[in-house]
């Protein structure tokens, strides 16, 4: 999901707009949660999306090594409004972004664009190499984000997931 998407952005002072640490109860309940929403309402995603989220959602929450891997939650006006998680990959050096989204109510004010970067960021202050990253081609306005972000096409298979036929991509760039 991206802030570049039609949506009903308003405007809004830089100083409403904050990127910060995920670490209020409640943020990770809000990211499952919205994802499900979201990407029912947009893609007719069914629940097994919501529980992919959850997944990560509960692996980050009980094992993360604040080190290496981080979350963030974007806010405009004080309302959670979108989110981004950096992790450990499967291969040394090597990270992997998860689950960005920007709610349709705030798109407009780059915050998939503050959410990458912010990502980038830390990966490379961690140590990392390399940032990997898995998505759909369905996801447009994302994918414009992450190549406008440096990141490339490594591959693509079909897949049917969340109840529908799609095309996974996976995504990587160097740090």
């Amino acid at each position: 999901m991206s802030d570049t998407q039609s949506g009903q952005a308003t405007s809004v002072s830089a100083d409403a707009v904050t990127i910060r640490p995920m670490d209020r109860p409640g943020d990770l309940g809000w990211v499952i949660q919205t994802h499900g929403e979201v990407y029912a309402r947009e893609y007719g995603w069914d629940a097994s999306f919501e529980a992919l989220v959850a997944t990560i959602a509960a692996d980050y929450a009980i094992g993360h090594d604040p080190r290496r891997e981080a979350a963030w939650i974007a806010e405009l006006e004080g309302r959670r409004v979108g989110c981004v998680f950096c992790v450990a990959g499967d291969t040394a050096g090597t990270a992997q972004l998860r689950v960005l989204l920007v709610d349709p109510a705030a798109r407009g004010h780059a915050l998939g664009t503050r959410l990458v970067d912010t990502c980038l960021d830390f990966a490379r202050a961690a140590g990392y190499r390399r940032i990997t990253l898995w998505t759909n081609d369905v996801l447009t306005s994302a994918r414009r984000i992450y190549q406008a972000a440096g990141f490339t096409l490594v591959d693509e298979e079909q897949h049917h997931s969340f109840g529908h036929d799609l095309l996974g991509q996976n995504w990587a760039r160097d740090l």
